[in-house]
């Protein structure tokens, strides 16, 4: 493939060290330039210290403006080749402009997870009613992101229950949609992980700014923690994570063996000395970075059916996925005592990742995808009828929407 140029709009600017999220679009930044992309990433947000270095990877960058006729400038001027857009929300904002000023661009949407879906199963569970794929379904954000997804070239969907979800449920064309997980070059039965007998304690690990996240914490320290640690008292838990809300920051209880730690230096580092991790997730979507980075660094996990989704196929799990509280704690203490079932456990990791996971296939068959869409995109677009009606009202309405907002911000 000659090279070409890329566009990504994202809603953040990418932080690995900090979220999943900002792990998935290094790895896809990653690919594009292996295959010799001139690539440029944009953001209407403020980059942070903790932002990834774009330019050091060899990547342009820019900073643009919400509903501002200066982005159409810069979008012609550039003439990409292809805009990958971050999430469903930078598509609703930017997609029309982009499909006004570079029709031939091929559009693809980044869905990171599917945000209706962890919303709505959040909204039920504050609510204290059954999740159901009906609710989802009336769910405006579902309406909204399922016509982005319609009005994309192609979406990536990280999880293969969404996939499944998505043509079941909605009966979307599998040719608009394409699954890439996260991607990992093999690991190798010889690595330098420390042992069994090497490790000690519990850890959660992940963000603040992510409810998921933040339920769980709560829910570990509240009901989870306490009944481990009376049965082994000489066990602490340590929660990681960066942008902890002080609710979470509070709950730090040395004598209780709860510790609250913030930010983590390295990840890679706190997972391998950890003996087991825990994600009591309640609601959520997607795959999760915590439970790959448990895989990644031989660390055996519990969780829950929800944190699990979507990421392991039919294989057996990196230690055991539970369905009840009492089960969560029972399975949780079995696998920190019991060094076989751990090491079956890490074993079961390895496996998933390699197979599952594995980088240089995956990246492969996604450039493949794009080659066979970019040579006949107009083929492609016509099959996609609901995409383009959809398309054509975005630009009756969405655009009169921003450009009432941009006039309205220059009388300002």
């Amino acid at each position: 493939m000659k090279s070409k140029r890329l566009l990504v709009i994202g809603l953040t600017w990418p932080e690995p060290t900090a979220t999943a999220a900002g792990v998935r679009m290094v790895q896809l930044l990653e690919i594009f330039k292996k295959y010799e992309f001139e690539t440029t990433f944009v953001s209407t947000a403020s980059n942070t210290e903790h932002s990834q270095d774009l330019e050091a990877m060899g990547i342009a960058t820019h900073s643009i403006k919400l509903n501002d006729a200066s982005f159409d400038s810069f979008i012609e001027n550039l003439q990409p080749d292809i805009v990958l857009f971050d999430r469903f929300l930078t598509e609703e904002q930017f997609g029309w402009r982009v499909a006004e000023h570079c029709p031939h661009a091929l559009r693809i949407l980044d869905s990171e997870d599917l945000h209706s879906l962890r919303h709505a199963r959040e909204n039920c569970f504050k609510k204290g009613i059954p999740f159901t794929e009906a609710h989802w379904l009336q769910y405006d954000r579902t309406k909204r992101e399922l016509a982005s997804i319609l009005r994309s070239d192609l979406t990536l969907i990280i999880s293969s229950f969404e996939m499944e979800l998505l043509q079941r449920a909605v009966r979307l064309d599998t040719s608009l949609l394409w699954h890439l997980p996260f991607m990992y070059t093999a690991i190798s039965q010889q690595n330098d992980w420390p042992e069994f007998e090497a490790r000690m304690d519990f850890l959660f690990i992940g963000g603040g700014l992510h409810a998921p996240n933040v339920d769980a914490i709560k829910h570990l320290e509240q009901e989870i923690w306490p009944n481990i640690h009376a049965r082994i008292s000489d066990a602490k838990c340590y929660i990681y994570g960066a942008y902890l809300p002080d609710a979470v920051n509070k709950l730090h209880n040395p004598k209780k063996g709860f510790y609250v730690r913030g930010r983590a230096r390295s990840v890679s580092e706190v997972m391998k000395m950890a003996k087991v991790c825990l994600a009591p997730l309640r609601f959520g979507a997607g795959i999760k970075g915590k439970l790959m980075d448990a895989m990644l660094n031989g660390t055996p996990s519990i969780t829950t059916g929800i944190g699990a989704e979507g990421m392991h196929g039919e294989m057996n799990w990196n230690g055991f996925i539970t369905y009840s509280q009492d089960d969560f704690i029972d399975k949780a203490i079995e696998l920190y005592t019991n060094k076989t079932c751990w090491q079956k456990a890490q074993d079961n990791g390895i496996n998933i990742i390699n197979k599952l996971y594995h980088k240089p296939r995956l990246e492969m068959l996604f450039m493949d995808r794009i080659k066979e869409i970019m040579g006949d995109l107009e083929t492609h677009r016509a099959q996609n009828i609901m995409g383009r009606i959809l398309e054509h009202h975005t630009l009756q309405s969405t655009k009169y929407l921003s450009k009432w907002i941009e006039e309205k911000n220059r009388k300002e």
